[in-house]
């Protein structure tokens, strides 16, 4: 990716971002996060009509914006996408797999049908996407592939096994693809940006069994967090970006607790994911198909969720911060000298 001499809210000026899942949330925030900073953007979604609105939002006017309806379950279809954005908006710099679809219900209440559909576009368009891009950047020697994950490809819980276990799949198909990248010396990068609870329009449209409606566990950060970091991975291209200290906390309970994890989950995993109201029957789902309407980045938990991350912030400041921890070392130090020296 060739690097921008002018400002960090520019730095993406003349170069091609793909994001699929575009349409809403995470996904969206995304996809105008990069469009801000000048990139020529391809949306990819399967709701044309949601693709159309995020077309006419006053960030898509910064950089160029190409709508393309697509479903990522489909190899072939991902395929032509990614050609069409080439011939259109020039070569692929960065690619972001965040398309998904969840299911809320226990493990018993979930046909196979309905697992394997969850699982081709959560997994397997992340597959497919990582495909088509390094068949493209491969050549060049160059590019970045960002993976969004979750805290959830670390630390599983109740009712979303379909989710849980397409994140965990992603993290170990991205582990390996990133050694093979590592061993071919390709010159790409290969970032997972491992997210908190964000307050997007699934908890609206995804399929439920859950007797009450679903919720993000809180606490509760808005889709431009994410965004803001995810903008930042495809820069300076981390191996991995954790986003909120909910995701970090719940990482390191997965590496240095997990009995206690069960334990803790099994007794708070469920109500923590269900607000007091009860859930519509026979309401509409996007598991087969877009749900018209909903496509939007915030969800309705905007009087809760957080605009701003101290974890995040930190995590992506890191160098700066201890950079200016030393600056004020060496001043103190030089200050000190100084005072010493008119005694």
């Amino acid at each position: 990716m060739n690097r921008s001499s002018t400002s960090r809210s520019r730095s993406f000026d003349g170069q091609t971002v793909v994001v699929t899942g575009a349409s809403a949330g995470v996904g969206r925030a995304v996809a105008l996060a990069f469009a801000r900073a000048g990139a020529r953007v391809a949306a990819l979604a399967r709701g044309a009509e949601a693709l159309d609105a995020l077309r006419r939002e006053p960030e898509a006017a910064h950089g160029r914006l190409l709508a393309l309806p697509v479903d990522v379950a489909d190899a072939a279809a991902v395929e032509a996408a990614a050609a069409r954005v080439e011939a259109e908006l020039g070569p692929i710099d960065v690619w972001v797999n965040n398309a998904m679809v969840t299911i809320f219900a226990p493990l018993q209440r979930i046909s196979p049908a309905e697992f394997r559909r969850a699982t081709e576009i959560t997994y397997l368009g992340t597959v497919h996407g990582t495909m088509a891009a390094l068949s493209r950047m491969r050549p060049r020697r160059q590019g970045a592939i960002i993976q969004v994950g979750s805290a959830l490809s670390y630390r599983a819980i109740p009712l979303q096994s379909v989710y849980c276990g397409a994140k965990f799949a992603i993290r170990g198909f991205t582990d390996a693809v990133r050694v093979e990248l590592m061993h071919e010396k390709a010159g790409i990068s290969l970032t997972m940006v491992q997210l908190s609870a964000f307050n997007t329009p699934q908890f609206d449209w995804a399929l439920s069994r859950m007797p009450r409606r679903a919720q993000p566990v809180p606490p509760i950060f808005q889709p431009e967090v994410a965004a803001r970091a995810i903008v930042w991975a495809a820069r300076r291209r981390p191996r991995e970006l954790v986003v909120g200290w909910p995701a970090l906390k719940a990482i390191w309970a997965a590496k240095l607790a997990p009995h206690l994890a069960d334990r803790l989950l099994a007794r708070m995993g469920y109500d923590s994911q269900m607000t007091a109201e009860p859930e519509a029957p026979q309401r509409p789902h996007n598991l087969e198909r877009p749900v018209a309407g909903l496509h939007r980045t915030h969800g309705r938990f905007d009087a809760q969720a957080r605009p701003a991350s101290a974890q995040a912030w930190l995590a992506t400041h890191g160098a700066w911060v201890g950079g200016a921890a030393v600056a004020v070392v060496l001043l103190l130090g030089l200050a000190g000298w100084w005072l010493g020296s008119l005694v």
